[in-house]
This record gives structure tokens, C-alpha cells and sequence, in this order.
């Protein structure tokens, strides 16, 4: 296009918008989920740096100071062995999101990419992996990732892993029906004629229009594994102890002090609730922004 200069004005094509002007458009037009993306980032810089705010060991002992209620010295408290709950929670941030982020880009990762293959291959492919995807599905969240982790021995890894596993079939469903839809198009017609081969169909022509479908869901799916982390800690199959983390926060002996001292479970049941509603707000908007059909509304 060309352009025309009168003194120091130039009329050509525009500029695209920065990245300032999205995230401001995005405030504007969501300012749920930019209330979800402020909780994200908050629990985002507790874990980064707020285990270096505090003077206090996360797991050390000091039973001359335990259960003593927030004060100026111990801002949420002790707890039954006298460790500062300002720092077990903090660090139980590192814990709780280092799970829930990297369960969700293995387990929706690998649903992603299964997902592809059986949309785009169909047939035997597709009807072999779809059963195990059924059988998957057929078995409770929390009953799954129970019998995983109890198989795996209880660990950070195997934990992530066992929640993992449980986030393949919502993503392998969601990508498995946006390749169908989409490998009939056109374009793929015309890279079949030009002797494209499956593998770079799919890698350049297919995935790419999986993305904001994978991506939808996968935001979505944080907060349910920060959730199911925390669920298995109470039933002693999360991060082995002494780690903190929010779930574990609120087992062991702890509950039997909860009557008398409720601030031991008010902590880490708030972080536990405002990182999940973030991630639910958030996943909505990003939803909203990117399904083309709920852009008007």
C-alpha cells in the first residue's frame, strides 16, 4: 500500500496495537478475569519471592512458640510445632502452583497431541484411542489420581504426573473435535495436492487451529489440578512431609486443633479458594476473547 506524506503527517497502513492497548482492551472488556489474572500474578510473586520475605524457616521447630495466634512477630501465626505460617504459606505457593502448572502442560500437552493424531488419522487410530480415553473419563477425578499416585509411591514428580494423567481425556476430547472440523477445510485439500505429508499437515495445518480451543481448556484445568493436589494432601497422598503445601497444610494433626485454633485452616483454605477463582475467572475471559462465537457478547 503506498503512502502519501503531507509535511509531518504520513497516511499509510496503521500500526498494530501493542501489547499495552491488549492488556488495557482486556481490562476494559473483562474485568472478571482481569481480577483473575491479578490473583494469578499475586500467588505468582508469593511463590517467586515470598519465601525470601520472611525470616523464618518454613520448617523448623519451635515448640515454645507454638499455636500462637497472628501477631507482629508471627503475622498468621504457629502452628502445632511452632513453624511461622507466613512462610509455610508462601513456600506452600511454590509447591501448589509448580503442580498445577506443570501437571496441566503434561497432562493437556499429551491430550493435545493425541488428540490431533486420532482427529486426523480416525479410523482404527482413532476409535482404539477414544476407548481408552472412555475408560479414563468412566473413573472418578480424585478416585484416578488417587489410585495413580498410590501406584507411584507418594512424591512431587509422581504427583504431577498422576494429575496429569487425569487432564488427558478433557483435552484430547476438545482438540480430537477441532481437528475434525477442521481437516476437511480447504487448505488441507490443497497441501494434500501438493504432496504434503501427514506429519506436516498436522504439525502446520492442523495444530495451529487447535490452539485456542487447547488453550481454553488448559486454563481452565489449572485450577482443578491445584484443587486435586490439595485434595490429596488431605488424604495424605500429596508432597511427603515436612514440604509445605496448602493441602498438606490443612492434614495430619493439624486437624484436631482446627476448633480451638481456626486460623490454621483459614489460611490455607483462602489461598486455596482465591487461586482456584482466579484461574476459573480468568479461564472464562480467556474463553470469551477467543471463541469466536462468544466475541460479541
Amino acid at each position: 500500500m503506498a503512502t502519501q506524506q503531507t509535511g509531518a503527517v504520513t497516511l499509510g497502513r496503521p500500526r498494530s496495537a501493542g501489547p499495552w492497548r491488549a492488556i488495557s482492551n482486556f481490562v476494559t472488556r473483562k474485568p472478571l478475569g482481569a481480577f483473575g489474572a491479578l490473583i494469578i500474578i499475586i500467588m505468582g510473586l508469593m511463590a517467586v519471592v515470598g519465601p525470601y520475605m520472611t525470616a523464618w524457616d518454613p520448617l523448623e521447630w519451635n515448640l515454645a512458640s507454638k499455636l500462637e495466634w497472628p501477631s507482629g512477630e508471627h503475622w498468621l501465626g504457629t502452628d502445632e510445632m511452632g513453624r511461622d505460617l507466613w512462610s509455610r504459606m508462601m513456600s506452600g505457593a511454590r509447591i501448589s502452583l509448580l503442580v498445577g502448572f506443570a501437571s496441566v502442560a503434561f497432562g493437556s500437552g499429551a491430550g493435545g497431541v493425541i488428540g490431533v493424531i486420532s482427529g486426523w488419522y480416525g479410523g482404527k487410530v482413532d476409535n482404539s484411542i477414544q476407548r481408552i480415553m472412555d475408560a479414563l473419563m468412566s473413573i472418578p477425578t480424585l478416585i484416578l489420581a488417587m489410585a495413580i499416585t498410590a501406584a507411584l509411591s507418594t512424591s512431587l514428580t509422581n504427583i504431577i504426573i498422576a494429575i496429569g494423567i487425569v487432564q488427558i481425556p478433557r483435552a484430547n476430547r476438545v482438540v480430537r473435535s477441532q481437528v475434525l472440523a477442521v481437516k476437511e477445510s480447504q487448505y488441507v485439500d490443497a497441501a494434500r495436492s501438493i504432496g504434503a505429508g501427514n506429519l506436516r499437515i498436522m504439525t502446520l495445518h492442523i495444530a495451529p487451529q487447535c490452539v485456542a480451543p487447547w488453550l481454553i481448556i488448559s486454563t481452565g484445568a489449572l485450577g482443578i489440578a491445584i484443587l486435586t493436589e490439595a485434595s490429596l494432601s488431605f488424604l495424605g497422598l500429596g508432597v511427603p512431609q515436612p514440604e509445605p503445601s496448602w493441602g498438606g497444610m490443612l492434614t495430619g494433626p493439624v486437624r484436631d486443633w482446627f476448633i480451638l485454633y481456626p486460623y490454621l485452616a483459614i489460611w490455607p483454605g483462602l489461598a486455596l479458594s482465591l487461586a482456584v477463582y482466579g484461574f476459573n475467572l480468568f479461564g472464562d475471559a480467556i474463553r470469551d476473547v477467543l471463541d469466536p462465537r462468544l466475541r460479541g457478547t
